[in-house]
Protein backbone atom coordinates (compact mmCIF):
# COMPACT_ATOMS: atom_id res chain seq x y z
CA UNK A 1 0.00 0.00 0.00
CA UNK A 2 1.40 3.55 -0.76
CA UNK A 3 2.75 5.44 2.02
CA UNK A 4 0.35 9.01 2.10
CA UNK A 5 2.49 11.95 0.92
CA UNK A 6 3.10 14.65 3.95
CA UNK A 7 2.70 18.43 3.21
CA UNK A 8 4.53 21.35 3.90
CA UNK A 9 1.43 22.36 5.70
CA UNK A 10 2.46 19.84 8.37
CA UNK A 11 -0.79 17.39 7.99
CA UNK A 12 -1.55 13.96 6.61
CA UNK A 13 -3.27 13.86 3.26
CA UNK A 14 -6.93 13.20 3.36
CA UNK A 15 -9.20 11.47 1.42
CA UNK A 16 -11.12 14.87 0.23
CA UNK A 17 -10.73 15.50 -3.52
CA UNK A 18 -11.68 19.63 -2.93
CA UNK A 19 -7.92 19.91 -1.95
CA UNK A 20 -5.36 23.25 -2.17
CA UNK A 21 -2.60 20.62 -1.59
CA UNK A 22 -1.91 17.37 -3.54
CA UNK A 23 0.54 15.11 -3.23
CA UNK A 24 1.78 11.98 -6.11
CA UNK A 25 -0.09 9.54 -3.80
CA UNK A 26 -4.05 8.28 -4.94
CA UNK A 27 -5.52 10.04 -2.71
CA UNK A 28 -5.01 13.38 -2.90
CA UNK A 29 -3.77 15.75 -0.09
CA UNK A 30 -6.20 18.67 1.28
CA UNK A 31 -5.13 21.61 3.46
CA UNK A 32 -8.17 23.84 4.27
CA UNK A 33 -6.96 27.76 4.15
CA UNK A 34 -3.55 26.87 3.11
CA UNK A 35 -1.75 27.02 -0.61
CA UNK A 36 0.99 24.34 0.47
CA UNK A 37 2.82 21.83 -2.59
CA UNK A 38 3.47 18.43 -1.02
CA UNK A 39 6.73 17.41 -0.81
CA UNK A 40 7.31 14.16 -2.42
CA UNK A 41 8.87 11.47 -0.28
CA UNK A 42 11.50 8.72 -2.30
CA UNK A 43 10.20 5.88 -4.09
CA UNK A 44 10.08 2.18 -2.49
CA UNK A 45 9.73 -0.84 -4.54
CA UNK A 46 10.50 0.86 -7.59
CA UNK A 47 8.93 4.15 -6.01
CA UNK A 48 10.26 6.60 -4.26
CA UNK A 49 10.75 6.07 -0.54
CA UNK A 50 12.13 8.19 2.25
CA UNK A 51 14.40 7.41 4.78
CA UNK A 52 14.45 4.38 7.07
CA UNK A 53 12.64 4.99 10.10
CA UNK A 54 13.50 3.90 13.34
CA UNK A 55 11.01 1.33 14.89
CA UNK A 56 9.98 2.96 18.62
CA UNK A 57 7.91 1.52 21.02
CA UNK A 58 4.16 2.16 21.27
CA UNK A 59 2.40 2.85 24.26
CA UNK A 60 0.74 -0.50 23.62
CA UNK A 61 3.90 -2.18 23.06
CA UNK A 62 3.49 -2.12 19.01
CA UNK A 63 6.18 0.03 17.40
CA UNK A 64 6.03 3.44 15.43
CA UNK A 65 7.10 4.48 12.59
CA UNK A 66 7.34 8.18 13.53
CA UNK A 67 10.32 10.31 12.84
CA UNK A 68 11.17 13.03 15.70
CA UNK A 69 11.45 16.44 15.35
CA UNK A 70 13.81 17.40 18.19
CA UNK A 71 16.52 15.00 20.34
CA UNK A 72 15.68 16.84 23.21
CA UNK A 73 12.88 16.26 24.63
CA UNK A 74 10.03 19.10 25.20
CA UNK A 75 8.11 19.45 28.48
CA UNK A 76 4.15 19.68 28.89
CA UNK A 77 1.70 19.60 25.61
CA UNK A 78 4.79 21.68 23.28
CA UNK A 79 6.76 18.57 23.60
CA UNK A 80 4.31 15.89 23.63
CA UNK A 81 3.52 17.32 20.04
CA UNK A 82 6.88 17.46 18.86
CA UNK A 83 7.29 13.78 20.25
CA UNK A 84 3.81 12.74 18.35
CA UNK A 85 3.88 15.46 15.48
CA UNK A 86 2.21 12.96 12.82
CA UNK A 87 -0.20 11.91 15.72
CA UNK A 88 -1.08 15.14 16.44
CA UNK A 89 -1.31 16.70 12.99
CA UNK A 90 -3.78 13.57 12.07
CA UNK A 91 -5.55 14.18 15.03
CA UNK A 92 -6.21 17.70 14.08
CA UNK A 93 -6.70 17.12 10.54
CA UNK A 94 -9.41 14.52 12.02
CA UNK A 95 -10.97 17.15 14.45
CA UNK A 96 -10.93 19.96 11.88
CA UNK A 97 -12.65 17.22 9.48
CA UNK A 98 -15.69 15.67 11.91
CA UNK A 99 -16.20 19.69 12.97
CA UNK A 100 -16.99 20.63 9.11
CA UNK A 101 -18.37 16.86 8.97
CA UNK A 102 -20.92 18.08 11.45
CA UNK A 103 -21.40 21.67 9.81
CA UNK A 104 -22.31 19.84 7.08
CA UNK A 105 -24.82 17.79 8.72
CA UNK A 106 -26.68 20.41 10.71
CA UNK A 107 -27.01 22.14 7.51
CA UNK A 108 -28.65 19.02 5.97
CA UNK A 109 -26.17 18.17 3.22
CA UNK A 110 -22.71 16.49 2.74
CA UNK A 111 -19.86 18.05 1.95
CA UNK A 112 -18.65 14.97 0.49
CA UNK A 113 -19.47 15.41 -3.70
CA UNK A 114 -22.08 12.64 -5.18
CA UNK A 115 -19.32 10.86 -7.51
CA UNK A 116 -16.88 10.21 -4.89
CA UNK A 117 -15.66 6.79 -4.06
CA UNK A 118 -17.82 4.88 -1.88
CA UNK A 119 -15.82 4.69 1.06
CA UNK A 120 -15.28 8.15 0.97
CA UNK A 121 -19.22 8.77 1.64
CA UNK A 122 -20.57 9.81 4.74
CA UNK A 123 -24.21 9.16 5.04
CA UNK A 124 -25.47 12.22 6.63
CA UNK A 125 -27.42 11.68 9.29
CA UNK A 126 -31.15 13.16 9.59
CA UNK A 127 -30.56 16.33 11.29
CA UNK A 128 -32.45 17.51 13.89
CA UNK A 129 -35.12 20.31 13.14
CA UNK A 130 -33.44 23.56 13.56
CA UNK A 131 -35.60 25.36 16.71
CA UNK A 132 -37.24 28.45 15.54
CA UNK A 133 -38.92 31.77 17.76
CA UNK A 134 -42.37 31.12 18.49
CA UNK A 135 -44.19 33.63 15.99
CA UNK A 136 -45.17 36.64 18.06
CA UNK A 137 -48.70 35.94 19.17
CA UNK A 138 -51.53 38.90 17.12
CA UNK A 139 -52.27 41.69 19.46
CA UNK A 140 -55.85 42.25 20.58
CA UNK A 141 -57.88 43.90 17.70
CA UNK A 142 -59.26 46.15 20.76
CA UNK A 143 -56.24 46.79 22.52
CA UNK A 144 -55.91 49.92 24.71
CA UNK A 145 -53.07 51.56 26.01
CA UNK A 146 -53.25 50.84 30.35
CA UNK A 147 -54.95 53.27 32.28
CA UNK A 148 -52.98 55.84 34.71
CA UNK A 149 -54.05 56.15 37.59
CA UNK A 150 -56.76 58.79 38.22
CA UNK A 151 -57.67 59.90 42.14
CA UNK A 152 -61.23 61.95 41.46
CA UNK A 153 -63.79 60.07 43.09
CA UNK A 154 -67.32 60.39 42.56
CA UNK A 155 -68.48 56.97 45.02
CA UNK A 156 -70.14 59.30 47.48
CA UNK A 157 -72.41 61.00 44.56
CA UNK A 158 -73.20 57.24 43.15
CA UNK A 159 -74.15 56.26 46.34
CA UNK A 160 -77.03 58.80 46.84
CA UNK A 161 -80.56 57.25 47.99
CA UNK A 162 -82.40 59.42 45.78
CA UNK A 163 -80.92 57.12 42.51
CA UNK A 164 -82.31 54.16 44.01
CA UNK A 165 -81.48 51.53 41.26
CA UNK A 166 -78.35 53.35 39.98
CA UNK A 167 -76.60 52.71 36.43
CA UNK A 168 -74.27 54.78 34.84
CA UNK A 169 -70.91 54.51 32.55
CA UNK A 170 -68.72 57.26 31.36
CA UNK A 171 -66.58 57.32 28.23
CA UNK A 172 -63.63 59.73 27.35
CA UNK A 173 -64.77 60.28 23.96
CA UNK A 174 -61.56 61.20 22.37
CA UNK A 175 -59.78 58.01 23.92
CA UNK A 176 -62.78 55.48 23.79
CA UNK A 177 -61.21 54.40 27.49
CA UNK A 178 -64.30 53.82 30.48
CA UNK A 179 -63.74 56.09 33.09
CA UNK A 180 -66.53 55.00 34.92
CA UNK A 181 -69.18 51.72 34.87
CA UNK A 182 -71.88 51.00 37.31
CA UNK A 183 -73.67 48.44 35.46
CA UNK A 184 -73.36 49.69 32.10
CA UNK A 185 -73.82 47.13 29.92
CA UNK A 186 -77.15 46.07 31.68
CA UNK A 187 -80.01 46.64 29.47
CA UNK A 188 -82.79 48.56 31.24
CA UNK A 189 -85.58 51.01 30.26
CA UNK A 190 -84.20 54.41 29.08
CA UNK A 191 -87.33 56.78 29.57
CA UNK A 192 -86.81 59.96 26.64
CA UNK A 193 -83.30 58.95 26.27
CA UNK A 194 -84.92 56.65 23.91
CA UNK A 195 -85.80 59.52 21.45
CA UNK A 196 -81.79 59.52 20.66
CA UNK A 197 -81.75 56.10 19.27
CA UNK A 198 -85.10 56.93 17.18
CA UNK A 199 -83.23 60.01 15.80
CA UNK A 200 -79.99 58.09 14.57
CA UNK A 201 -82.36 55.54 13.24
CA UNK A 202 -84.55 57.98 11.18
CA UNK A 203 -81.42 59.75 9.97
CA UNK A 204 -80.05 56.12 8.77
CA UNK A 205 -83.40 55.21 6.67
CA UNK A 206 -85.16 58.52 6.21
CA UNK A 207 -82.12 60.94 5.55
CA UNK A 208 -82.14 64.87 7.27
CA UNK A 209 -83.88 65.84 4.04
CA UNK A 210 -87.17 63.60 4.36
CA UNK A 211 -90.23 65.27 5.08
CA UNK A 212 -93.92 63.32 5.41
CA UNK A 213 -96.53 64.50 3.02
CA UNK A 214 -100.38 64.81 3.20
CA UNK A 215 -102.05 64.37 0.43
CA UNK A 216 -105.71 65.22 -0.94
CA UNK A 217 -107.10 63.09 -4.28
CA UNK A 218 -110.15 63.00 -6.17
CA UNK A 219 -113.01 60.42 -4.70
CA UNK A 220 -114.43 57.56 -6.98
CA UNK A 221 -117.85 59.73 -6.37
CA UNK A 222 -118.23 62.77 -7.93
CA UNK A 223 -118.20 65.76 -5.42
CA UNK A 224 -115.71 63.38 -3.31
CA UNK A 225 -112.47 64.31 -1.96
CA UNK A 226 -110.20 62.09 -0.23
CA UNK A 227 -107.64 63.54 2.90
CA UNK A 228 -104.75 61.17 2.95
CA UNK A 229 -102.62 61.32 5.71
CA UNK A 230 -99.22 60.74 5.22
CA UNK A 231 -97.94 60.45 8.78
CA UNK A 232 -97.27 64.56 9.55
CA UNK A 233 -98.25 64.90 13.36
CA UNK A 234 -97.15 68.19 12.48
CA UNK A 235 -100.15 69.20 10.52
CA UNK A 236 -101.67 72.27 12.09
CA UNK A 237 -105.23 73.67 12.10
CA UNK A 238 -103.82 77.24 13.27
CA UNK A 239 -104.22 80.02 10.01
CA UNK A 240 -101.56 80.12 7.69
CA UNK A 241 -99.54 83.01 9.47
CA UNK A 242 -99.62 81.38 12.98
CA UNK A 243 -97.63 78.69 14.62
CA UNK A 244 -98.24 75.81 16.47
CA UNK A 245 -95.80 74.35 19.25
CA UNK A 246 -94.39 73.04 15.68
CA UNK A 247 -92.84 76.19 14.25
CA UNK A 248 -93.26 75.67 10.20
CA UNK A 249 -95.04 73.26 10.29
CA UNK A 250 -98.02 72.44 7.51
CA UNK A 251 -101.18 74.14 7.47
CA UNK A 252 -105.01 72.35 6.78
CA UNK A 253 -106.19 75.98 5.19
CA UNK A 254 -103.30 76.07 3.15
CA UNK A 255 -104.41 72.44 2.09
CA UNK A 256 -107.94 73.54 1.44
CA UNK A 257 -107.15 76.43 -0.66
CA UNK A 258 -104.63 74.36 -2.86
CA UNK A 259 -107.78 71.81 -3.10
CA UNK A 260 -110.54 74.11 -3.92
CA UNK A 261 -108.32 75.49 -6.94
CA UNK A 262 -107.53 72.36 -8.35
CA UNK A 263 -111.04 70.89 -8.15
CA UNK A 264 -112.66 74.70 -9.49
CA UNK A 265 -110.29 74.67 -12.67
CA UNK A 266 -112.23 71.80 -13.66
CA UNK A 267 -115.62 73.03 -14.57
CA UNK A 268 -117.07 69.05 -15.05
CA UNK A 269 -116.63 69.01 -11.17
CA UNK A 270 -119.53 69.27 -9.11
CA UNK A 271 -118.65 71.18 -5.39
CA UNK A 272 -117.60 68.82 -3.46
CA UNK A 273 -119.99 67.70 -0.75
CA UNK A 274 -118.10 64.19 0.53
CA UNK A 275 -114.80 64.03 2.69
CA UNK A 276 -113.04 60.60 2.69
CA UNK A 277 -110.53 60.14 5.43
CA UNK A 278 -107.61 57.48 4.98
CA UNK A 279 -105.33 57.18 7.92
CA UNK A 280 -104.57 53.82 6.43
CA UNK A 281 -100.34 54.53 6.55
CA UNK A 282 -99.96 53.41 10.17
CA UNK A 283 -101.64 50.36 11.08
CA UNK A 284 -103.86 49.93 14.85
CA UNK A 285 -103.84 50.05 17.54
CA UNK A 286 -102.72 54.00 18.04
CA UNK A 287 -101.66 53.51 21.55
CA UNK A 288 -99.41 50.59 22.59
CA UNK A 289 -100.58 48.48 25.58
CA UNK A 290 -97.64 49.39 27.59
CA UNK A 291 -98.32 52.84 28.02
CA UNK A 292 -100.53 54.25 30.77
CA UNK A 293 -103.76 55.91 29.58
CA UNK A 294 -103.67 58.79 31.94
CA UNK A 295 -100.75 60.53 29.77
CA UNK A 296 -103.48 61.26 27.12
CA UNK A 297 -105.55 63.03 29.64
CA UNK A 298 -102.01 64.53 31.29
CA UNK A 299 -101.21 66.01 27.70
CA UNK A 300 -97.88 63.93 26.83
CA UNK A 301 -98.96 61.57 24.09
CA UNK A 302 -101.31 61.35 21.54
CA UNK A 303 -102.92 58.03 19.43
CA UNK A 304 -100.20 57.32 16.90
CA UNK A 305 -102.41 57.79 13.90
CA UNK A 306 -101.19 58.79 10.25
CA UNK A 307 -103.50 61.62 9.98
CA UNK A 308 -103.91 64.25 12.91
CA UNK A 309 -102.98 67.78 13.54
CA UNK A 310 -101.06 69.69 16.32
CA UNK A 311 -100.60 66.24 17.61
CA UNK A 312 -103.88 65.69 18.49
CA UNK A 313 -104.01 68.83 21.31
CA UNK A 314 -106.27 70.51 22.69
CA UNK A 315 -104.35 73.68 22.86
CA UNK A 316 -102.19 74.09 19.55
CA UNK A 317 -99.87 76.38 20.73
CA UNK A 318 -99.03 74.75 24.17
CA UNK A 319 -96.57 71.41 24.20
CA UNK A 320 -98.47 70.01 27.08
CA UNK A 321 -101.84 69.81 25.93
CA UNK A 322 -104.63 67.06 26.75
CA UNK A 323 -105.23 64.95 23.87
CA UNK A 324 -108.56 63.44 22.79
CA UNK A 325 -109.68 60.47 22.09
CA UNK A 326 -110.12 60.83 17.78
CA UNK A 327 -107.23 62.57 15.94
CA UNK A 328 -108.38 61.23 12.93
CA UNK A 329 -111.93 62.78 13.29
CA UNK A 330 -110.68 66.07 14.74
CA UNK A 331 -108.24 66.26 12.09
CA UNK A 332 -111.47 65.42 9.18
CA UNK A 333 -113.50 68.47 10.75
CA UNK A 334 -111.01 70.94 10.73
CA UNK A 335 -110.26 70.41 6.92
CA UNK A 336 -114.05 70.05 6.67
CA UNK A 337 -114.56 73.32 8.45
CA UNK A 338 -111.42 74.67 6.02
CA UNK A 339 -113.40 73.52 2.79
CA UNK A 340 -116.31 75.59 3.59
CA UNK A 341 -118.54 73.22 5.75
CA UNK A 342 -121.37 71.21 4.49
CA UNK A 343 -119.32 68.31 3.50
CA UNK A 344 -120.14 64.89 5.30
CA UNK A 345 -117.30 63.19 6.53
CA UNK A 346 -116.64 59.54 6.18
CA UNK A 347 -113.36 57.13 6.78
CA UNK A 348 -111.86 55.11 3.92
CA UNK A 349 -109.22 54.69 1.49
CA UNK A 350 -107.80 56.55 -1.67
CA UNK A 351 -109.15 54.36 -4.57
CA UNK A 352 -105.83 53.47 -6.73
CA UNK A 353 -104.55 55.56 -9.55
CA UNK A 354 -106.81 58.44 -8.08
CA UNK A 355 -105.49 62.01 -9.48
CA UNK A 356 -103.98 64.39 -6.63
CA UNK A 357 -105.66 67.51 -5.92
CA UNK A 358 -103.16 68.92 -4.00
CA UNK A 359 -100.50 68.08 -1.17
CA UNK A 360 -98.20 69.49 1.66
CA UNK A 361 -95.63 68.59 3.70
CA UNK A 362 -93.62 68.93 7.17
CA UNK A 363 -90.39 70.23 7.80
CA UNK A 364 -87.42 67.97 6.88
CA UNK A 365 -86.38 65.37 9.48
CA UNK A 366 -83.53 67.51 10.95
CA UNK A 367 -85.90 69.49 11.93
CA UNK A 368 -88.21 67.29 13.27
CA UNK A 369 -85.42 65.87 15.17
CA UNK A 370 -84.46 69.26 16.93
CA UNK A 371 -87.97 69.64 17.91
CA UNK A 372 -88.32 66.69 19.51
CA UNK A 373 -85.21 66.19 21.75
CA UNK A 374 -85.61 70.09 23.05
CA UNK A 375 -88.71 69.38 24.83
CA UNK A 376 -89.05 65.61 24.49
CA UNK A 377 -91.56 65.86 22.27
CA UNK A 378 -93.50 61.95 22.45
CA UNK A 379 -95.64 62.54 19.08
CA UNK A 380 -92.87 63.55 17.40
CA UNK A 381 -90.54 60.19 18.59
CA UNK A 382 -93.76 58.19 17.52
CA UNK A 383 -94.41 60.01 14.35
CA UNK A 384 -90.28 59.10 13.36
CA UNK A 385 -90.10 55.73 14.80
CA UNK A 386 -93.43 54.84 12.68
CA UNK A 387 -91.85 56.76 9.11
CA UNK A 388 -88.50 54.42 9.52
CA UNK A 389 -90.88 51.51 9.70
CA UNK A 390 -92.39 52.23 6.93
CA UNK A 391 -89.82 53.50 4.38
CA UNK A 392 -87.95 50.20 5.22
CA UNK A 393 -90.52 48.05 4.83
CA UNK A 394 -91.11 46.51 8.28
CA UNK A 395 -94.44 47.25 9.01
CA UNK A 396 -96.39 50.39 10.09
CA UNK A 397 -97.05 49.11 13.39
CA UNK A 398 -95.72 49.11 16.65
CA UNK A 399 -94.69 45.72 16.39
CA UNK A 400 -92.24 46.55 12.89
CA UNK A 401 -90.39 48.99 15.46
CA UNK A 402 -88.16 46.62 17.19
CA UNK A 403 -87.08 45.44 13.68
CA UNK A 404 -86.82 48.94 11.65
CA UNK A 405 -84.74 50.75 14.38
CA UNK A 406 -82.43 48.13 15.21
CA UNK A 407 -81.72 48.17 11.39
CA UNK A 408 -81.55 51.66 11.31
CA UNK A 409 -79.26 51.39 14.01
CA UNK A 410 -76.64 49.01 12.31
CA UNK A 411 -74.97 51.43 9.97
CA UNK A 412 -73.38 52.86 13.32
CA UNK A 413 -71.37 50.21 13.49
CA UNK A 414 -72.48 49.83 17.31
CA UNK A 415 -73.51 46.29 18.74
CA UNK A 416 -77.32 46.32 19.44
CA UNK A 417 -77.58 43.26 21.34
CA UNK A 418 -79.71 43.22 24.30
CA UNK A 419 -81.43 46.13 22.73
CA UNK A 420 -85.58 45.89 22.86
CA UNK A 421 -87.17 48.66 21.25
CA UNK A 422 -91.49 48.78 22.16
CA UNK A 423 -91.98 52.26 20.97
CA UNK A 424 -90.48 55.42 19.62
CA UNK A 425 -90.84 57.68 22.60
CA UNK A 426 -89.35 55.38 25.47
CA UNK A 427 -92.46 55.79 27.17
CA UNK A 428 -92.45 52.14 27.46
CA UNK A 429 -91.04 50.38 30.50
CA UNK A 430 -90.55 47.38 28.11
CA UNK A 431 -87.67 49.43 26.29
CA UNK A 432 -84.29 48.13 27.48
CA UNK A 433 -80.80 49.91 26.08
CA UNK A 434 -77.79 49.49 28.09
CA UNK A 435 -76.19 52.86 29.11
CA UNK A 436 -72.86 51.37 27.19
CA UNK A 437 -74.83 51.65 23.82
CA UNK A 438 -75.84 54.86 24.34
CA UNK A 439 -71.52 56.31 25.18
CA UNK A 440 -70.89 54.56 22.44
CA UNK A 441 -72.97 56.37 20.27
CA UNK A 442 -72.49 59.83 21.66
CA UNK A 443 -68.79 59.77 20.59
CA UNK A 444 -70.52 59.71 17.11
CA UNK A 445 -73.21 62.16 17.96
CA UNK A 446 -69.91 64.61 19.56
CA UNK A 447 -67.74 63.72 16.44
CA UNK A 448 -70.44 64.65 14.23
CA UNK A 449 -69.87 61.76 12.39
CA UNK A 450 -72.40 61.10 9.08
CA UNK A 451 -75.50 63.17 9.77
CA UNK A 452 -75.45 63.05 13.52
CA UNK A 453 -74.53 66.28 14.08
CA UNK A 454 -77.81 67.13 13.72
CA UNK A 455 -78.79 65.35 17.15
CA UNK A 456 -75.93 67.40 18.87
CA UNK A 457 -77.42 70.45 17.92
CA UNK A 458 -81.08 69.58 18.98
CA UNK A 459 -79.90 68.19 22.93
CA UNK A 460 -80.74 70.64 25.53
CA UNK A 461 -77.64 72.38 27.60
CA UNK A 462 -77.69 72.81 30.97
CA UNK A 463 -78.44 76.43 32.11
CA UNK A 464 -79.65 76.90 28.52
CA UNK A 465 -82.16 79.64 27.06
CA UNK A 466 -84.80 76.65 26.08
CA UNK A 467 -85.02 73.17 26.57
CA UNK A 468 -85.80 70.47 29.24
CA UNK A 469 -82.33 71.27 30.79
CA UNK A 470 -83.37 74.98 31.13
CA UNK A 471 -86.23 74.63 33.45
CA UNK A 472 -85.28 75.95 37.21
CA UNK A 473 -84.99 72.89 38.73
CA UNK A 474 -82.51 71.83 36.96
CA UNK A 475 -78.81 72.36 37.13
CA UNK A 476 -79.30 74.41 39.80
CA UNK A 477 -76.47 75.81 42.99
CA UNK A 478 -73.37 74.12 43.13
CA UNK A 479 -74.73 72.17 39.86
CA UNK A 480 -74.54 75.11 37.67
CA UNK A 481 -70.57 74.94 37.40
CA UNK A 482 -71.68 72.85 34.71
CA UNK A 483 -73.95 75.15 32.76
CA UNK A 484 -73.08 75.56 29.29
CA UNK A 485 -70.98 72.10 29.27
CA UNK A 486 -73.37 69.34 29.31
CA UNK A 487 -75.30 68.79 26.53
CA UNK A 488 -77.91 65.91 27.20
CA UNK A 489 -81.25 64.32 26.48
CA UNK A 490 -83.07 63.67 29.48
CA UNK A 491 -85.76 61.18 30.60
CA UNK A 492 -88.80 60.65 33.25
CA UNK A 493 -90.95 58.11 33.38
CA UNK A 494 -92.77 56.58 36.21
CA UNK A 495 -90.59 54.17 37.31
CA UNK A 496 -86.76 56.08 36.50
CA UNK A 497 -85.47 59.46 35.37
CA UNK A 498 -82.45 59.34 32.84
CA UNK A 499 -79.99 61.88 31.39
CA UNK A 500 -77.25 60.84 28.60
CA UNK A 501 -74.98 63.34 26.60
CA UNK A 502 -72.08 64.98 26.23
CA UNK A 503 -69.92 66.94 28.98
CA UNK A 504 -67.67 69.16 27.98
CA UNK A 505 -65.75 68.82 31.09
CA UNK A 506 -63.69 71.65 33.10
CA UNK A 507 -60.17 70.15 32.15
CA UNK A 508 -61.44 70.00 28.57
CA UNK A 509 -61.89 66.16 28.11
CA UNK A 510 -65.20 65.65 26.03
CA UNK A 511 -66.91 62.68 28.35
CA UNK A 512 -69.60 61.12 26.87
CA UNK A 513 -72.47 59.62 29.60
CA UNK A 514 -75.45 57.94 30.93
CA UNK A 515 -77.05 57.81 34.13
CA UNK A 516 -80.21 55.77 35.24
CA UNK A 517 -81.91 56.09 38.09
CA UNK A 518 -84.88 54.02 38.15
CA UNK A 519 -87.11 52.01 40.66
CA UNK A 520 -88.93 53.73 43.52
CA UNK A 521 -87.82 57.30 42.52
CA UNK A 522 -89.12 60.57 43.58
CA UNK A 523 -88.99 63.35 41.31
CA UNK A 524 -85.93 64.85 43.31
CA UNK A 525 -83.99 61.96 41.42
CA UNK A 526 -83.61 64.93 38.86
CA UNK A 527 -81.53 66.77 41.27
CA UNK A 528 -79.06 63.67 42.23
CA UNK A 529 -78.50 63.23 38.22
CA UNK A 530 -77.55 66.62 38.28
CA UNK A 531 -75.20 66.37 41.11
CA UNK A 532 -73.23 63.45 39.69
CA UNK A 533 -73.26 64.99 35.85
CA UNK A 534 -71.65 68.06 37.69
CA UNK A 535 -68.82 66.01 39.45
CA UNK A 536 -68.15 64.26 36.62
CA UNK A 537 -67.75 67.89 34.50
CA UNK A 538 -65.55 68.68 37.72
CA UNK A 539 -63.33 65.36 37.35
CA UNK A 540 -63.05 65.14 33.51
CA UNK A 541 -60.23 62.49 32.66
CA UNK A 542 -59.17 61.97 36.06
CA UNK A 543 -62.73 60.77 36.69
CA UNK A 544 -61.80 57.38 39.25
CA UNK A 545 -63.88 54.28 39.28
CA UNK A 546 -63.55 53.99 42.36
Amino acid sequence: MPWPTTSSCGTAATKHRDSTCRGRSPWPTWTPGSSCVARRLPRRNGRRRGPAKPRLPHIDGRYSTRVEEQDTPRPGIAGFIARHRTLALIGAGAALFALLGTGAVVAGASTVPANAPAALRVRAATPSPTPTAAPPRPAPSDATTASRLRSCSVAGLAADPRLANFQAQVVNASTGEVLFDRGGNTPSRTASVLKVLTSAAALSVLGPDYRATTTVLAGSEPGTVVLVGGGDLTLSRTPTGDESVYTGAAHLDDLAAKTIAAWQADPAHPPITRLVLDSSSFGDPGWDPSWNRKELGDGYMPEITALQVDGDRDNPGRSTSARSSDPIGRAGQAFADALGGNVEISRGTAPAGAAELASVQSQPVSTLIKQALIVSDNALAEMLARLVAVKSGAGNTFGALQKSTLAGLAPYGIDTTGILIADGSGLSDNNAVPPSYLTKLFVKINAREGNLGVIFDGLPVAGGDSGSLSYSDRFTGDNAVADGSVFAKTGWIDTGYTLAGVIHAADGTPLTFAVYALGDVGDNAKQAIDTITAGFYRCGDNLSNT
